[in-house]
């Protein structure tokens, strides 16, 4: 006996379902977070990829890039409707570039039936959407390769980065391994003292961004947050777009999906209730 290789509507335990995965041996805040600002019509699952002896290298991304593929072919099988790659550095580390990126992407939502985003190039289309083009990035716990990587990527993507630094470089932390020491999990209180930073630095940016899925304790009892959480307030306090590849991921999620997120989560999200 086998099971039906098709998925009817009437099979799916939700009308909408994405599958998530992050980077290899991360316990990932994604399925969470993007469920709760979900309608109750969508239904998440996550999967922790795994890589024996990680060390967060980009080269083991790059030797393992394929694993990506794997992912939107289980969770095509099982019904997903959108597989969400979590992480900004995979595209960068891949080597394929901009376009390369893209090309992938669509590649694999052809071939399995699923539509299939990256978080680092859902960046690049959200910023193309906002018609941004002077970017300032705030690369929070990212060390140098991580976040030039990135730089590199928006760059090729035709966007002007008018500055670029991590939590040591804005000078909260004396050494990139005491940066480390915190596991990307951060006092609240650096969330809007580390972006009014990034704003002093580069004050005519259209939009200012932050890498990867750092995370405050901003939330009730000193909760961690991600970027999604802070938007709001921080554009409030800049006047300005404030997107992280956690909001750039869920914004392109949603549009694949034809729904919009319940609540207020800043511009970029805010928009796909118009």
């Amino acid at each position: 006996m086998s099971m039906p290789q098709e998925w009817r509507p009437e099979h799916k335990l939700f009308p909408y379902q994405v599958g998530f995965t992050c980077p290899p041996c991360d316990f990932d805040a994604a399925p969470t977070d993007f469920l709760r600002i979900a309608p109750r019509t969508v239904g998440v699952h996550g999967w922790m990829l795994h890589v024996p002896d990680y060390r967060h290298g980009l080269d083991q991304r790059q030797r393992n890039f394929g694993m990506l593929e794997d992912f939107v072919q289980c969770m095509s099988r099982n019904g997903v409707d959108v597989a969400a790659q979590v992480g900004s550095n995979w595209v960068h580390a891949s080597g394929l570039g901009v376009d390369g990126i893209r090309d992938h992407c669509e590649r694999l939502s052809d071939r399995y039936g699923v539509a299939f985003h990256m978080a680092g190039y859902a960046m690049v289309e959200a910023l193309r959407h906002l018609g941004v083009e002077r970017v300032a990035l705030n690369a929070a716990y990212h060390w140098p390769d991580w976040w030039m990587g990135t730089v590199g990527f928006l760059r090729e993507a035709g966007f002007n980065v008018a500055y670029a630094g991590n939590f040591r470089d804005q000078g909260w932390f004396a050494s990139q391994e005491e940066v480390n020491g915190h596991r990307w999990v951060f006092d609240g209180s650096l969330a809007l003292d580390s972006f009014r930073y990034v704003a002093e630095q580069a004050p005519d940016a259209d939009a200012y961004l932050i890498n990867g899925m750092c995370n405050f304790r901003s939330g009730s009892g000193g909760l961690p947050q991600r970027p999604l959480h802070l938007a709001a307030e921080l554009e409030a306090e800049l006047g300005k777009p404030v997107i992280g590849h956690d909001i750039a991921l869920y914004w392109r999620v949603f549009r694949s999906l034809g729904l919009v997120p319940e609540g207020r989560h800043g511009q970029l999200l805010d928009g796909l209730h118009a």
